[in-house]
């Protein structure tokens, strides 16, 4: 495969603007792609913000914000992500538009280029499926706040090439993360280790044994947790943690991973957590 010279990445959302954040810091042309131009410019305003506070705090120097926002070019149209050597998608987690996207790429990008997607609990194999490249498909799962989190799950589907596994695998190191090789399975290692810890203490405070105030405590005082539990819920956003054990618990079939009632009813009042400024805690939009 050739040199990986131009990314794109599909969604310029908080992950997919971190994404493309790294990967221009990284030396990489970047195409960001999102359906709205305005989704766009909030990204474009976002990174920049954070390059320049990476700047500040001296972990990029001052000169290299410019060149690094300039290598980022923000698009609408799809069909223009046919001059990149490598994909990687951001959009929610719903596997119905994931699958969308990854049909479209397998169509507009060279044959090969490898597809690459950052869920955070969905089949590889199962989107690989939707392509005729499954060789060429990976998972490259990356962490919330992207400019700052080392850790990239790499997760091989099972038709993922050893050829592919390298290339992301290398991919990440340039980038100054550390990959982390994971099999294909549902919520793959963070998320199926997390999400029933977030779910517990929802029902912690469901049924009246504590506070999230409490619980959180818990866990940073009696676990060194930097964070804990429902603050993290509130940080991922409780839309995408009930999105996620709901594929944990179609997947796997253990009811443990059904989420909290609690949780579905504050995403259904829309308490997000901090991206609409309330879910267990209050926070200024």
């Amino acid at each position: 495969m050739s040199e990986i010279q131009t990314v794109a990445v599909l969604g310029a959302g908080t992950m997919g603007s971190g994404i493309a954040h790294v990967f221009a810091r990284g030396g990489l042309a970047v195409l960001l792609c999102d359906i709205e131009p305005r989704f766009l410019d909030r990204a474009l305003i976002q990174i920049r913000a954070n390059l320049g506070r990476e700047a500040a705090k001296g972990k990029l120097p001052e000169s290299e914000v410019e060149p690094a926002l300039a290598r980022i070019t923000p698009t609408t149209d799809r069909e223009s992500l046919s001059a990149a050597q490598f994909a990687v998608e951001a959009a929610s987690e719903r596997f119905n538009l994931k699958s969308e996207l990854f049909r479209s790429l397998d169509r507009i990008l060279p044959a090969e280029a490898i597809l690459a997607t950052n869920t955070s609990s969905i089949s590889i194999t199962r989107l690989a499926a939707q392509t005729g490249r499954p060789a060429q498909v990976i998972g490259m799962h990356f962490f919330n706040p992207v400019p700052v989190m080392q850790l990239v799950e790499v997760i091989r589907g099972m038709a993922t090439s050893d050829a592919t596994f390298a290339a992301v695998r290398d991919l990440s190191i340039k980038l100054g993360k550390i990959p982390v090789e994971v099999n294909d399975a549902p919520g793959f290692v963070s998320n199926r280790v997390l999400m029933p810890l977030i779910n517990e203490a929802a029902y912690a405070v469901l049924e009246g044994v504590a506070t999230p105030e409490s619980v959180d405590q818990v866990f940073k005082l009696g676990m060194a947790h930097p964070m804990g539990p429902l603050a993290l819920a509130d940080f991922i956003g409780l839309d995408v943690c009930v999105d996620i054990m709901r594929v944990l618990y179609d997947g796997l079939g253990n009811p443990k991973y059904n989420p909290c009632p609690l949780l579905v009813r504050m995403v259904d009042a829309g308490w997000l957590g901090r991206k609409s400024g309330r879910g267990f805690y209050t926070y200024d939009k």
